[in-house]
């Protein structure tokens, strides 16, 4: 049980005090969704790995490959109104209720103006890093950034690469953190109360956040790992890291807000 003094109050809603090992609950929370619906899980997990394969042969047609890279760590932005077939699922299982491909699909059902209100913002988020991104390749390549073949060579091994990743390690980092504290819990609260709106839910996301700082910054470093691991392995490995997030996100609300 959760006492009065490990909670905390704001506008009406509850918000519940969390530890360090937490995080690593909301993962098993989440592998068990996966392992209990593998089909639907497994399935919308390979449909945003086939995004990226299309999405990697368009840039390279067009000659723009140098982006798939923002584009790729951009994902993880965007991932929450991504995922929020994978919240449904697992609201579900929660509750007791039966699960199809179909309850995934029209989970907007259930609040879909306020969630496309949150999704709106996060698509400005992304705009705004793939942008940014531009930018920095610009100031540190000039105006022919590396091609595909060269990439990885003109990142890790030019003169360039420590002031190119280290100036965009902060701009991006201090982006993903703004947009995570904003949403972290946002939109699976909306897929729970359908009669919240998107600002109480991002207000109340950044008060979860505030409130559980420790907890909720080791959420966020493993949402970046298992993204970036998901990406290393040519997009296949988002197969499985984008369905364990989505699914451990919900748990994550569950547990933080009462």
């Amino acid at each position: 049980m959760i006492s009065a003094s490990d909670t905390h109050s704001t506008d009406g809603i509850h918000l519940k005090a969390v530890t360090l090992d937490h995080p690593w609950r909301w993962l098993s929370a989440g592998w068990l969704d996966m392992c209990t619906v593998p089909g639907v899980s497994y399935l919308y997990g390979g449909v945003f790995t086939a995004i990226g394969f299309l999405l990697l042969f368009f840039l390279d047609q067009v000659e723009m490959a140098y982006l798939i890279l923002p584009l790729a760590f951009g994902f993880a932005l965007v991932g929450p109104v991504a995922a929020v077939g994978l919240y449904e699922v697992s609201r579900r299982l929660t509750v007791g209720q039966n699960v199809s491909l179909g309850d995934a699909i029209g989970a907007l059902r259930r609040n879909g103006s306020q969630i496309a209100l949150v999704g709106m913002f996060l698509l400005i988020a992304f705009l705004a890093w793939v942008r940014l991104a531009m930018l920095e390749f610009m100031l540190f390549f000039g105006s022919a950034p590396p091609s595909l073949d060269h990439l990885v060579d003109a990142i890790m091994l030019s003169p360039q690469s420590v002031p190119f990743l280290v100036v965009g390690t902060v701009t991006g980092g201090a982006l993903a953190l703004a947009v995570f504290a904003m949403t972290a819990i946002a939109i699976p609260m909306l897929i729970d109360r359908p009669e919240c709106d998107a600002m109480t839910a991002m207000l109340t996301s950044l008060d979860t956040v505030r409130h559980n700082f420790r907890p909720m910054m080791l959420w966020a470093g493993l949402i970046a790992f298992f993204t970036l691991f998901g990406l290393s392995l040519f997009f296949v490995g988002l197969v499985v890291t984008l369905p364990l997030i989505g699914h451990a996100s919900w748990h994550a609300y569950r547990d933080l807000v009462e």
